[in-house]
């Protein structure tokens, strides 16, 4: 059996866990998220653990019992706690600016970069140069900030580029005669 799919998951206070035969609900302070559940997959709450289990012996219902215990554990940390990214602009004259539900991007190009946030997801810029999604799903926090690095992704010779906060960029040296 799947080792992660072995772990059960506590559910915190304040956190409602709905399961039924074909969706997985969860409710928290941050939200409410779904997901559609896989027949292969068996999933109980007990007092207030949620533990999976293959349906058959086959591997396949293994793998999956594995997946949707992570997919769920990311739903209930998302709904408790949240997810956020961090982006910084490294540019001279790259300056974000998060105008509601829109970020303003002036990063080297002759007209401003404005990318729309979907519902559920917020941005805020604490420094013109700082970049903070939030939001209680961790796969649109990550698309989203995938997606606003990839305007400008950092460049190996100066750096210069939208990079994540932890990423260590690699200077290439330049050409020698």
């Amino acid at each position: 059996m799947s080792r992660v799919g072995k772990m059960p998951i506590a559910v915190p206070a304040g956190v409602d866990v709905s399961i039924t035969a074909d969706k997985i609900s969860v409710k928290g302070a941050q939200g409410t998220l779904a997901r559609a559940a896989n027949p292969q997959v068996v999933i109980k709450n007990e007092a207030g653990k949620l533990t999976f289990a293959p349906a058959n012996d086959s591997s396949d219902a293994d793998a999956l019992s594995g997946t949707m215990r992570a997919l769920v554990a990311n739903m209930v940390t998302g709904v408790s706690k949240g997810f956020e990214k961090k982006l910084n602009l490294v540019g001279v004259g790259f300056r974000a600016q998060a105008q509601g539900q829109k970020l303003n991007l002036q990063i080297g190009f002759s007209h401003p970069v404005v990318k729309d946030m979907p519902a559920g997801i917020t941005v805020t810029c604490a420094t013109p140069t700082e970049i903070l999604i939030k939001g209680a799903d961790r796969q649109v926090v990550g698309q989203i900030a995938a997606e606003v690095r990839a305007f400008r992704p950092p460049e190996p010779y100066k750096g210069k580029g939208i990079r994540y906060a932890d990423e260590k960029v690699t200077i290439k040296e330049t050409k020698k005669k």
